[in-house]
């Protein structure tokens, strides 16, 4: 079994600079580098579901002879959960990227887009398998370097450039916030071996585990792009190639995740209530702001960039739900949330990668990722349409797709709230499940948005008239994913005792999985409901087939006629009469105004009357509340300390030597003093 390991690895490495032997601009480069990632990505799926179908831990020790401790990886049915997820959608986008890439060949170095590939992807597998913090930080700043480079691939673009400097400014911030916890639990371990904070745990001071869960929860939710610290993750992820953007939004941000989890239940040991709470707190607005949000825009990959910060806190409703259920020792409980929360990460993964994907091939076709200008493309883009259909109700969370099942098991995490003994969470979860609700609604309603004003209606623009469906590569890698949607819904009681010894090796309790699973059913852990993702769609498949077939007998022989669509007595539908998606998120604009605080502008041109009317101009945009009221304010302070600290650079080396004298000056009078 580690033979996969060692070959994944192997393979990402010389994916990573295969490119270069060969013609870097040209075809060669383009199937070398990502074809041995999908090699790779086919190795990592055999080795992690091996780890997860036998249960059985696997280890690789490396001494060194650094000062820091053991190099050393573990993949246990947590880690290699992870592992999977990562592995599993690195081959869909690889087998996309085959396709994707050719538009690059000739003006872009294909050579240098698969290195930064193949060792983002190296990265992010270390990332959740290395047990030292040292190393751990390492890889960290590796996966976030190579992602930087990917987003600014294009950098002949403005837009890029900004985005990908606030990426990089956001990530490390992120990042210093990481190993701040890091470094306060090596102080008190004295080691930087994760085994060494789990023996730590149960001696660390209230105070200190506060601080720790603080700066973790800042540092990894940076990462995971939470509100308010999501900034960076609505203009960076549209800017990468939309394969890559695929992996950034589907499984990079997971390993913020995966981070959180462990500092929560490995590092920190027993945890106060008020941690839950918090945690909840940052999930539902999350969830809340990051669907508004992405009901409100018009740029394709823009909105699917604000969705995941809504899932993200789907995510992590179920962990603050588990925390809740640890404190009020409820085990079985929390291991119900937590699986929940596990579902929705891979979930989310695959429904995210697909709708990336599927903008890409979008991208590919017209050349333009505003949804305003395009329109019309189910009949040019079959196929891409399918899958992005596919994609977008399984994020609606309708069954019998994978989406409809883990929103299921939050909601039930959720209102098993209403049986704890604390009344805050008796009356509290209620209202979180009714928001979920609400936030679920709200995304049916903005991917209503996204697939019809893209791919029903008349064309709005010449690019879409002109659009032409992706290539065959392009084509497989949707579809695996597509198909997946599917097969994690129908499988689902088997995927769940797959997902327990996940949590157990996790949080190091023993989950019973018997009254969670019969048979074909899913079970509340209380009793009070189920139900089988099985039944569910033969029953729709039996009503969907029924409904055709008595059509069929019905109408099946009678002459059909096809005429033009009704016109309301107007003849010639043009493309303007249609809705447009700012129209058809005009209702909602105007009911949550208070949040959005809507601008906008109108022009008008006439000859001298109003009756003569030659143009007009509208534009209309939000209030985004936490650029406007934190960032940009802390940016005007930024560059208003540095125009200060200008002054001081003169030019003049006899200036910065006499700096250097005074300091060393300062630095012998403190410490001489305090020998």
């Amino acid at each position: 079994m580690a033979l996969f390991f060692y070959a994944q690895i192997l393979l990402h490495i010389l994916g990573g600079i295969a490119g270069f032997l060969f013609e870097q601009h040209g075809e060669k480069a383009n199937r070398l580098t990502h074809g041995l990632a999908v090699l790779a990505s086919a190795a990592g799926i055999l080795f992690s579901l091996g780890i997860l179908l036998i249960g059985k831990p696997w280890a690789l020790e490396w001494q060194g002879s650094f000062p820091v401790g053991a190099l050393r990886f573990v993949a246990n049915p947590f880690s290699a959960f992870f592992l999977l997820i990562i592995s599993f959608l690195s081959l869909a986008a690889s087998i996309f990227a085959i396709g994707y890439t050719r538009e690059f060949q000739g003006k872009k170095n294909i050579a240098l887009l698969g290195f930064f590939y193949n060792f983002f992807i190296l990265a992010m597998l270390f990332v959740v398998t290395v047990q030292n913090a040292f190393y751990f930080l390492f890889f960290w700043e590796l996966m976030s370097l190579t992602s930087y480079f990917l987003v600014i691939f294009e950098h002949e673009r403005p837009e890029t450039r900004s985005a990908g400097t606030l990426y990089l400014i956001m990530t490390h911030v992120g990042t210093a916030f990481i190993t701040a916890a890091f470094l306060l639990l090596f102080i008190h371990a004295g080691s930087f071996s994760f085994d060494a904070f789990r023996e730590a745990a149960s001696t660390l001071s209230p105070v200190l585990k506060n601080v720790i869960f603080l700066a973790a929860l800042i540092g990894f939710g940076t990462k995971a792009g939470v509100i308010p610290l999501h900034i960076w993750l609505p203009r960076a992820h549209p800017q990468a190639p939309s394969h890559v953007s695929a992996l950034m939004s589907g499984v990079m941000i997971k390993t913020a995740v995966y981070g959180l989890l462990v500092f929560l239940f490995n590092f920190l040991g027993e945890t106060p209530g008020w941690w839950g709470h918090v945690m909840l707190a940052v999930a539902i607005l999350s969830t809340l702001l990051g669907i508004l949000y992405a009901l409100m825009e018009n740029d394709l990959k823009r909105l699917l960039a604000f969705s995941s910060i809504e899932n993200m806190g789907i995510i992590l409703l179920g962990v603050g739900m588990a925390l809740v259920f640890r404190t009020l020792h409820q085990p079985l409980y929390a291991g119900f949330a937590l699986i929940a929360a596990l579902y929705h990460v891979i979930n989310h993964a695959i429904f995210k990668g697909l709708l990336f994907l599927g903008a890409g091939s979008v991208l590919s076709g017209t050349h333009t990722r505003n949804i305003e200008g395009l329109g019309g493309l189910i009949r040019r883009m079959p196929w891409t349409a399918s899958f992005f259909l596919v994609g977008a109700m399984a994020i609606a969370a309708l069954p019998p797709l994978n989406g409809f099942i883990s929103e299921w098991l939050t909601f039930i995490a959720l209102l098993l709230g209403c049986e704890s003994v604390s009344p805050a969470m008796r009356f509290f979860s209620p209202l979180l499940a009714a928001l979920l609700g609400l936030a679920g609604a709200l995304a049916a309603t903005c991917f209503v948005k996204a697939f019809g004003i893209s791919f029903l209606g008349k064309p709005r623009s010449e690019r879409a008239a002109h659009a032409h469906e992706a290539g065959g590569f392009m084509k497989v890698g949707m579809g695996i994913l597509a198909a997946s949607c599917f097969g994690l819904a129908l499988t689902a009681p088997w995927i769940l005792p797959m997902l327990g010894e996940a949590a157990k090796t996790l949080s190091a309790t023993d989950i019973s999985m018997t009254g969670l699973t019969q048979k074909v059913f899913l079970m509340s852990p209380s009793g009070s409901s189920q139900f089988s993702p099985l039944l569910i769609a033969m029953i729709l498949s039996v009503f969907l087939l029924g409904t055709v077939i008595l059509l069929r007998l019905t109408f099946g022989k009678q002459h059909v006629r096809i005429g033009p669509s009704w016109d309301c007595g107007m003849p010639g539908l043009e493309p303007r009469m249609q809705y447009t998606a700012t129209g058809y998120s005009k209702p909602l604009r105007r009911i949550f105004s208070f949040l959005y605080q809507p601008t906008r502008r109108v022009e008008l041109e006439d000859e001298g009357h109003a009756m003569l009317r030659t143009a007009q101009r509208f534009e209309s945009k939000i209030t985004h509340h936490v650029d406007e009221w934190v960032y940009q304010p802390l940016s005007e302070l930024v560059v208003d300390l540095s125009r200060k600290a200008k002054q001081i650079q003169t030019g003049h080396i006899q200036l910065y030597l006499s700096y250097i004298f005074i300091t060393l000056i300062l630095l012998l009078l403190f410490f001489g003093g305090r020998s």
